[in-house]
């Protein structure tokens, strides 16, 4: 039996339709542009398609929300009847995902116990969450998983394999010759290209053991120097609250079962996406903050009375840059005690926010952020780029970054609903 909490998974596969249909972003994308949804729409017309699978979080306060939820259902439950979903049982599926800049991203599907998994913070698991859990945002999702027979994911989950030995070897020629091709497609709206290879029981074994590697405390503490730390093993990289949702429903028909019932339930699992930190295809990108309606020199100010030390400048420590109107310039935090100059900056302006009112937008781009800065009344700070290398020291000692804390690829690049797993 292996250790590890990812596992092999009855993944279910579409049969007989146009996969370029079929396959549609993740939902939590392109939120404030209804447009890209409506030419989905219409280009899927009415072909089968993951579609009408999921609700795209752009509808998630439509008024009419229940019914569509109910629609969702119905569809999961036509298309299984249909024999539309076809099972590969006890599987991993290995993912070439070329993406719309020409780069490939290489992928493993398989299912999380979330036994193993806490999105609270200080959680200690071997799944965590990397950023900050909104608590508020899984409830409208909970009404979509709840009664659906099915799941789609787009959770995409980080392993720390900088040597690159357990996803990469794969990708060989050789490799691919002991595996069978399960599906290859083009992808709409510059989603490039998929391809889906199903492993070889060799293959599998030889995975879950070098993953037993990965999660064993030893090797753990001495590749972290983190003695005393519980082991972390798998990041969450995308699809965060998604995940946060299968967990709280999990609890939910959990206290229904009896302990031998919990051991096997499907719903104890969550299809997702596992993909090394350091493919090269990953590029962390920092998000900027701008806050509005405050008094810009006032809180500027306040940051540097906040630690101790600090002081306007470029220096040793956390440098920030700021833009007040036309100024800008630099806070040094010496001595940080944060890991991350955004964990020093979000702290502080968590409190301030709360104490002192105003607002907070999280921008892409030092350009953008500087002129939304120049508008009254408003201050922007431009945060360094994160290190991919940092991103499973710093949850191991700070736990779960702030909120916004960097971005990974484009919204064509994040992932596309194909495969699925029963959850009934």
């Amino acid at each position: 039996m292996s250790k590890s909490a990812f596992s092999p998974a009855d993944i279910l596969i579409p049969f007989d339709c146009g996969l370029t249909k079929w396959a549609v972003v993740a939902c939590d994308q392109y939120t404030s542009e209804p447009e890209y949804w409506e030419r989905v729409d219409k280009y899927v017309g009415n072909a089968p398609s993951t579609l009408r699978l999921i609700l795209p979080e752009s509808k998630l306060e439509d008024p009419n929300v229940e019914e569509e939820i109910e629609k969702i259902h119905q569809t999961m439950d036509k298309y299984l009847e249909e024999g539309r979903l076809r099972p590969l049982e006890d599987s991993l599926l290995f993912l070439e995902r070329q993406l719309d800049d020409g780069k490939t991203r290489l992928g493993l599907i398989g299912k999380l116990d979330l036994e193993e998994y806490n999105y609270e913070k200080g959680s200690g698991t071997p799944i965590r969450a990397t950023e900050g859990t909104v608590l508020s945002r899984i409830p409208p999702r909970m009404k979509v998983r709840r009664g659906a027979a099915i799941e789609l994911p787009h959770i995409m989950v980080l392993i720390d394999d900088p040597d690159k030995k357990i996803i990469e070897p794969l990708a060989s020629a050789d490799a691919k010759k002991k595996m069978h091709q399960v599906y290859i497609s083009t992808l709409m709206e510059k989603g490039g290209r998929v391809t889906g290879y199903r492993l070889s029981p060799e293959q599998t074994k030889a995975v879950m053991m070098q993953l037993d590697e990965l999660s064993d405390p030893a090797r753990f503490e001495k590749f972290y120097n983190a003695p005393g730390k519980p082991v972390l093993t798998f990041a969450m990289g995308d699809g965060n609250h998604s995940l946060a949702t299968a967990k709280a429903c999990w609890e939910e028909i959990k206290a229904t079962l009896s302990p031998e019932e919990q051991k096997t339930h499907p719903a104890r699992y969550a299809l997702v996406e596992l993909v090394n930190l350091h493919d090269d295809s990953l590029e962390f990108e920092a998000i900027h903050r701008v806050l509005f309606d405050v008094d810009p020199q006032a809180l500027l100010a306040d940051f540097i009375a906040a630690y101790p030390g600090a002081y306007k400048g470029q220096g040793e420590g956390h440098q920030i840059k700021y833009f007040i109107g036309q100024e800008s310039g630099y806070v040094t935090v010496p001595n940080p005690t944060h890991q991350l100059a955004v964990g020093t900056l979000q702290t502080f302006l968590d409190k301030y926010l709360e104490e002192k009112g105003g607002k907070i937008d999280y921008i892409h781009g030092e350009d953008v952020t500087a002129r939304l800065a120049s508008q009254p009344n408003a201050i922007g700070f431009v945060l360094p780029s994160m290190a991919k290398s940092e991103l499973f020291p710093t949850v191991i000692f700070d736990g779960a970054l702030p909120r916004k804390t960097f971005s990974m690829g484009h919204a064509h690049d994040k992932r596309f609903y194909l495969e699925a797993r029963k959850i009934k």
